[in-house]
């Protein structure tokens, strides 16, 4: 068919050239439109593969160049003139389109375009979803024979390709390539949005998705979509329950590799992320990231309805709720919505009862980790958080807090009905129950209501008797802490609120309040019955019982009734002989200090009076 010179054996072969295959050159093709052409057979010497682009494997019907140091065999083939000249060589040909950047093979289903024949029959595998090439391990399937070896790998333990830098090694030359960008700071792939550079081209794409907000991959459960499919993966396992990585510890599973590192890491002791400032060491790089940006200052995530910033995405997330209102999170028992899942585990431990952390020292248990932590310092004394005015230190960041309000004399919550401010939004949350009539909580004993629980806890105290809080020089008790610090100042003499005008000093600012009073003339509390007015509320009271006649306090002895509790304890002194105040000059004792009664009273006597224990 072909008349063709002798090949001079001595020279080395390079390029086989031949890719039509004789069966299609015994076919006429559909189109009329046919001319001939020339095929090459060329064999070179290895040095002329830099002038590459002087071989021509087809010469339309012109004649061929004459080619030092190479034999040629003739070929005579048909052609399709309207395809251009044909690509004979498959390995030069390639290699020309590389340089070219032709793309000769068009997918007929996407339209994308491939250099060659090869390259198109892989890619038109993800359309037929065509996977010929099975591992004989797991039998799972591959589209082509490289990456069922690079998978093959993985049964073998086989990584053939070694970091010259740090020895890691690899299964496939593209994993070593990557890797080896760590050792260079190679990032040549650049976003063209935000410049950002990456190590490889795939991380680019995923990247770029950011700005595009393309999210290919969705969810075949709930639907939701995530821009990477190794995210979509995880994912899905949330809904399957599967949970490949098992700690060889504890035997705890996690849904990933990475997660389960970090978590051996709890085991282990390992840190190994450590703080270029303050040298504290952190389990996982996001951590560390977080904890430098108390250093920098750094918030970088704001709110678009406030401007408030904030370190994490999270906070963001959880701060927004608080703009638009949602609670996604319900407990199952009351239907109470929270907008945290955190919030909403704490809350139904109140209906479990379930209170997981304990004290060491008094075996208390607490709902949360963070009450344990406050408790744990009444043991140990430490009150970390001081007062830059006055040096005073707390236990919590809140009573701190809260403290600073009487210096800077912030009130930041008022109420909607009448104007009053405070420091706290619970004392407000107290003060409208005021305007609303409510009192939620009600004694067992004797029904009463209160409107705060703590109110109830010291009133039931009258009931049990239980006075909890012991002064520590006489050894007196108290319902209340608060009686208990009054008590106290009378050991110490201790007298905090001065008077503006008489620089008169008291014990409570209750006392201070009162006196103040006097200098104002203020007497804020009217008898409805006669007008009269009183500077404290408890001198209308016992005003009021002059109108109702009502004598509440009843002496044991005789069963005569008093108005004031004052005045059946001075009477009862009679039934007992109790004489409490002794005259310092003569030493004479007396039933009462003042002078009702003129018989009993010291007053009367003359002398000054010293209290009796």
């Amino acid at each position: 068919m072909s008349a063709g010179i002798n090949f001079d054996e001595t020279a080395p072969p390079y390029v086989e050239a031949e890719t039509l295959d004789t069966k299609d050159k015994r076919k006429e093709p559909d189109n009329s439109d046919l001319s001939h052409g020339t095929v090459q057979k060329i064999e070179v010497h290895k040095d002329m593969l830099v002038y590459s682009d002087n071989y021509n494997s087809v010469s339309c019907g012109s004649e061929l160049p004459q080619i030092p140091t190479a034999q040629i065999g003739i070929k005579t083939f048909q052609y399709l003139e309207n395809e251009k000249c044909l690509t004979v060589s498959a390995s030069l040909g390639t290699r020309n389109r590389a340089c070219t950047g032709e793309k000769k093979f068009v997918c007929s289903d996407c339209g994308k375009c491939v250099r060659t024949k090869g390259e198109l029959t892989v890619h038109e595998r993800i359309h037929t979803g065509e996977k010929p090439f099975a591992c004989s391990e797991c039998k799972k399937c591959f589209r082509t024979k490289g990456a069922l070896t690079v998978h093959e790998r993985s049964h073998t333990v086989e990584k053939p390709f070694a970091c010259s830098e740090c020895g890691r090694c690899f299964r496939t030359k593209g994993e070593l390539t990557t890797h080896k960008t760590i050792h260079t700071g190679e990032k040549p792939f650049a976003c063209s949005e935000c410049e950002k550079c990456f190590r490889t081209k795939g991380k680019l794409t995923v990247h770029e998705r950011i700005h595009t907000e393309e999210k290919l991959f969705a969810c075949s459960e709930c639907q939701k979509c995530f821009a990477k499919k190794s995210d979509l993966t995880l994912h899905e396992r949330i809904h399957t329950g599967e949970k490949l990585f098992t700690c060889s510890e504890c035997e705890k599973c996690f849904i990933t590799k990475g997660a389960l590192t970090v978590h051996e890491r709890i085991h282990t002791g390992e840190m190994p992320f450590a703080c270029s400032e303050c040298g504290k060491c952190f389990r996982m790089k996001v951590q560390l990231t977080l904890h430098e940006r108390i250093h920098t200052g750094e918030k970088p995530f704001a709110c678009s309805e406030c401007g408030k910033c904030f370190r994490m995405k999270v906070r963001l997330t959880l701060h927004e709720r608080i703009h638009t209102g949602e609670k996604p999170f319900t407990c199952s028992e009351c239907g109470k919505c929270f907008r945290t899942k955190g919030d909403l585990t704490l809350h139904e431990r109140i209906h479990t009862g379930e209170k997981p952390f304990a004290c060491s020292e008094c075996e208390k248990c607490f709902r949360t980790k963070s009450e344990l932590t406050k408790h744990k310092r009444i043991h140990t004394g430490e009150k970390p958080f001081a007062c830059s005015e006055c040096g005073k230190c707390f236990r919590t960041k809140g009573e701190l807090t809260l403290h600073e309000t009487y210096h800077t004399g912030e009130k930041p919550f008022a109420c909607p009905e009448c104007g009053k401010c405070f420091r706290i939004k619970s004392a407000l949350t107290v003060h409208e129950r005021i305007h609303k009539g409510e009192k939620s909580f009600a004694c067992s004993e004797c029904g009463k209501c209160f409107r705060i629980k703590g109110e109830l806890t010291v009133h039931e105290r009258t009931h049990t008797g239980e006075k909890p809080f012991a002064c520590s020089e006489c050894e007196k008790c108290f319902r209340t802490k608060g009686d208990l610090t009054l008590h106290e100042r009378i050991h110490t003499g201790e007298k905090p609120f001065a008077c503006s005008e008489c620089e008169k000093c008291f014990r409570t600012k209750g006392d201070l309040t009162l006196h103040e009073r006097i200098h104002t003339g203020e007497k804020p509390f009217s008898c409805s019955e006669c007008e009269k007015c009183f500077r404290a509320k408890n001198e209308l009271t016992l005003h009021e019982r002059i109108h109702t006649g009502e004598k509440p306090f009843t002496c044991s002895e005789c069963g005569k009734y008093f108005r004031t509790k004052s005045n059946c304890n001075t009477h009862e002194r009679i039934h007992t002989g109790n004489k409490p105040f002794a005259c310092s000059e003569g030493g004479k004792c007396f039933q009462e200090k003042d002078a009702t009664y003129s018989n009993t009273s010291i007053e009367s006597h003359g002398h000054k009076s010293i209290l009796m224990s």
